[in-house]
């Protein structure tokens, strides 16, 4: 490894990265898990990391509190990983002190091996009616924000928190949709005023299922249905879902940040439930689940938001035995403990590269698959994006062959010095080694495959 004052600004100092799974596949790009551990009979956390990145499509994680076992286990394997601070910790993380701790202890120690992307303070804190926790929700956040910009991450890592939709008091239509009073101004709108400033999302946790009736079961599972007319907008919706998204959309625009990103912290279908229970079972919670998928990463967006796809979490990867309440709370599983699916919702990985990378090498020296072609970053991707691709390739390809060293300074492809050109060589230097697969030149709908040779000069892209 070259010495750190040898490399351009564009590459980072800590090359610790094995593997990097930057996007599994382009449809289900957006599409995250929530790893609840409530249980008593769940494999270690190291098999179920191997297990997702070579099992399935699913590339972003959320954990639902600091476990240090589970962080780890996560390190090297590209996958998105969320943190979320149980709520009550937050009065405590207002302390800078104290956050500055939090984020030593928490994530420096496994930053960037394990690519920790968001940190949640606490999850439907509003709802909770706790007066200390609410209060100092805002404050938490901001101060554990100082920690991580003392800590020179607070632009990869962002700062956020969830939302059940109890957060509205008006929801129908949805074009009327209205935060709760006294929460808007106070709470909400200093709380967007953050995400903002930082460059985060708002995250809410609709959940259709506990919204439907027997007279609006095909509506929530997003089934042939007469519809609902808004009589504002006369937009008439064919799913609870985007209806649901709408009234946020609708109370956040009230507020003036219409602009903010939406993302779902947790969405799903329970697998069994109560006999009272409308709609619970196997059938419903995979067609609930793979007609979300579809949904939120087609870019239809909603009525209120169109072409959009939304970075989505289903709830939840595993089956939680020991969580309390109805039978459907223990039944939301995609997996049962033995990594067998619960049903068939289409995240299985047919093929895909596995946790090793290696250069493929000729068949019986015939040519090699995908010859001729290269991965270079695609027109009109923004800089951020690319300066992330960078610095997980860059990781990955530590002992392959030259690596990022002809990006680094005094290397034949240093100059032209900008993010994009070494973006290129990068993202290329990946598809190159993986074995040229379609897959491994996403990098999240940041890149394209091309037929013309990127090579300049002495600049040499490998083919």
């Amino acid at each position: 490894m070259a010495a750190s004052s040898s490399l351009p600004h564009h590459v980072p100092t800590a090359l610790t990265l094995l593997f990097i799974l930057v996007s599994a596949t382009t449809t289900n790009g957006s599409i995250g898990v929530n790893y609840g551990t409530v249980a008593d009979d769940l494999p270690p956390p190291g098999e179920v990391a191997r297990f997702l990145l070579q099992s399935t499509v699913i590339n972003r994680v959320r954990i639902f509190d600091p476990n240090p076992e589970l962080i780890q286990a996560f390190a090297h394997t590209g996958i998105q990983l969320t943190v979320t601070v149980p709520n009550d910790q937050i009065p405590r993380l207002a302390n800078l002190s104290f956050a500055q701790q939090w984020i030593k202890s928490y994530i420096q120690p496994y930053f960037p091996a394990t690519n920790l992307v968001r940190i949640l303070v606490g999850n439907e804190v509003l709802s909770t009616g706790n007066r200390l926790l609410i209060g100092t929700l805002v404050p938490a956040m901001q101060t554990l924000h100082a920690a991580l910009a003392g800590a020179s991450l607070d632009r990869r890592i962002q700062i956020s928190t969830p939302h059940s939709l109890g957060i509205l008091s008006a929801s129908t239509p949805p074009s009327a949709g209205k935060f709760h009073g006294g929460y808007d101004v106070h709470i909400l709108k200093p709380l967007l005023g953050f995400l903002r400033s930082t460059n985060s999302p708002f995250m809410i946790n609709p959940y259709p299922f506990f919204g439907c009736s027997e007279e609006t079961l095909d509506y929530a599972l997003f089934r042939p249905n007469l519809g609902f007319l808004d009589p504002n907008t006369r937009i008439r919706y064919t799913n609870m879902l985007d209806a649901q998204l709408d009234a946020v959309f609708s109370a956040m625009k009230s507020l003036g940040f219409g602009d903010l990103e939406i993302v779902i912290a947790e969405t799903g279908w329970p697998s069994k439930g109560e006999p009272s229970q409308i709609g619970a079972g196997q059938e419903n919670a995979a067609q609930y689940n793979r007609n979300l998928m579809r949904h939120v990463n087609s870019g239809d967006g909603t009525p209120l938001m169109p072409n959009r796809t939304f970075e989505t979490y289903i709830f939840s990867l595993f089956n939680e035995d020991l969580k309390p309440g109805p039978t459907c709370e223990r039944n939301f599983g995609l997996f049962g403990p033995d990594l067998t699916p619960a049903y068939d919702v289409g995240i299985a990985r047919s093929s895909g590269p596995t946790a090793t990378p290696s250069p493929a090498e000729p068949d019986g020296g015939g040519e090699r698959k995908g010859a001729g072609k290269w991965c270079v970053a695609k027109e009109g991707a923004d800089v951020d994006s690319l300066q992330r691709n960078i610095d997980y390739v860059c990781g990955a390809l530590v002992g392959l062959g030259p690596g990022c060293g002809p990006i680094q300074e005094g290397g034949e492809c240093f100059f032209p010095d900008t993010v994009r050109a070494h973006a290129a060589y990068a993202m290329n230097a990946f598809y190159q080694a993986m074995g040229r697969n379609d897959y491994d030149c996403d990098f999240r709908r940041t890149g394209a495959i091309t037929a013309v040779d990127p090579s300049y000069g002495n600049c040499k892209y490998g083919h």
